[in-house]
């Protein structure tokens, strides 16, 4: 395993982020152990929900953990608003950082990890090879 300590800026999408980071490190397999910082818009789809809830405002990001392919990112996230309400669920496209996001990525050499359609689950899941 290699770790791989990652600092997102102002403006920048999370997930696109943890993506490229990956796919810049020549590696095929990660993982997000751990995310702090903060965020101007939260994209999260909810236990059961087709589509992400769109959460605005200052919020921070509480934990944030997941797998990563050159398929993309699996990703869970909680964050919570000004006044302490918390949200958790699947981390979507467009949650964009406010100040700063601090992240820890655990890269792993020759593995490969895929994300393929699962007929019993309909969505696609990973597949470690």
């Amino acid at each position: 395993m290699l770790p791989l300590p990652l600092r997102l800026h102002p403006g920048d999408d999370l997930r696109a982020s943890v993506v490229a980071a990956l796919l810049a490190s020549g590696h095929e397999a990660g993982f997000v152990l751990q995310g702090i910082g903060s965020l101007r818009v939260a994209q999260l789809r909810y236990a059961g929900q087709p589509a992400c809830a769109e959460l605005r405002g200052d919020l921070e990001i509480l934990t944030l953990a997941g797998s990563l392919s050159s398929d993309g990112a699996h990703l869970h996230m909680s964050v919570s608003d000004a006044d302490g309400r918390v949200w958790g669920g699947h981390v979507g496209a467009g949650c964009i950082v406010r100040t700063t996001a601090e992240l820890l990525l655990v890269l792993l050499p020759g593995q490969r990890f895929t994300r393929e359609h699962d007929l019993r689950t309909g969505y696609p899941e990973l597949k470690i090879g």
